[in-house]
């Protein structure tokens, strides 16, 4: 079966030593055997410390973040792409030295409504950029994880049909397709198809629903993406991801407008997400079986 992981925002806002162990505990206690943890403010985290309350709660862990404009491997200034370079390897070095093996999220661009299309030469850099931390993620031993996000947050990876257009491109073996239900719902004609289409490079995936609350509260066919997920064989981490004005990394939330608080109780969303998964993908790998 796949192992199940929830984003660390779930629980606390920040990387400091007293939420990380907050995070580790209640990931722990919730049932979870990986934590993501988001790089955005990673200088505040004592690496030495998560590491050692990973392992000593058995959880894996994997990492991800977004660009900034400042820092956009998309941009046609090459100074603005170098930023963008060395905070990816930042996230790796990050990822590696508390024992991940696996760093995501929106690596090609800003996580960011941009105003104009992504231009061919723009396009150019994401690629060249991309090879160049992969080979660096690569000596580590990390995979990376081209996350895709809708229109309002990137101007490269909308479809999953991009991702893997950009990966054959890339011609990476360590680069893979991280897909999430929340914008497939926004920019894919289904949930299946896409899932389909990737195949062995789907390396990760994030669990949420339309509105990012409670699983089943909102519209998202989760049986059909399950169901896929069963048909291409997939045991890859499987990650619920929700958002609420409840817990605030005021980086990474106004990025991803989280103006409303969709739930209060981290424990039981995570315990009730935990359950809608394992039960879904069960059910869904049982019916694949011939």
């Amino acid at each position: 079966m796949n192992q199940l992981g929830i984003h660390a925002l779930v629980w606390a806002g920040d990387l400091s030593p007293q939420s990380i162990r907050h995070v580790i505990a209640q990931t722990h206690q919730a049932g979870y055997g990986l934590v993501e943890l988001s790089l955005h403010g990673p200088r505040i985290m004592d690496l030495a410390l998560t590491r050692d309350l990973l392992q000593e709660h058995g959880l894996a862990v994997g990492c991800s973040r977004g660009l900034t404009f400042d820092a956009d491997v998309s941009s046609e200034d090459p100074a603005v792409v170098a930023r963008g370079i060395a905070m990816l390897q930042e996230g790796i070095d990050i990822t590696q030295r508390i024992g991940g093996r696996y760093f995501g999220g929106v690596l090609y661009s800003a996580m960011a409504k941009y105003g104009h299309p992504c231009s061919p030469q723009g396009r150019r850099h994401a690629l060249e950029a991309l090879r160049r931390v992969a080979d660096f993620a690569g000596e580590r031993g990390v995979t990376l994880g081209l996350e895709v996000v809708n229109r309002y947050e990137s101007h490269v990876l909308n479809t999953a049909a991009q991702a893997l257009e950009f990966i054959d491109e890339a011609g990476c073996a360590n680069l893979c397709v991280h897909l999430d239900t929340y914008h497939m719902n926004i920019e894919e004609a289904d949930l299946a198809t896409p899932v389909l289409a990737c195949g062995d490079r789907l390396g990760y995936v994030h669990i949420g629903e339309n509105h990012r609350g409670y699983l089943g509260s909102g519209h998202i066919d989760f049986t059909r993406f399950f169901d896929a997920l069963a048909r291409i064989g997939y045991r890859g981490t499987v990650t619920f991801e929700s958002f609420s004005s409840s817990v605030v990394n005021e980086q990474l939330s106004n990025a991803l407008g989280i103006w409303r608080n969709l739930w209060d109780d981290g424990m039981d969303l995570a315990r009730h997400a935990h359950g809608f998964m394992a039960e879904g993908l069960a059910q869904a790998h049982g019916r694949a079986r011939p």
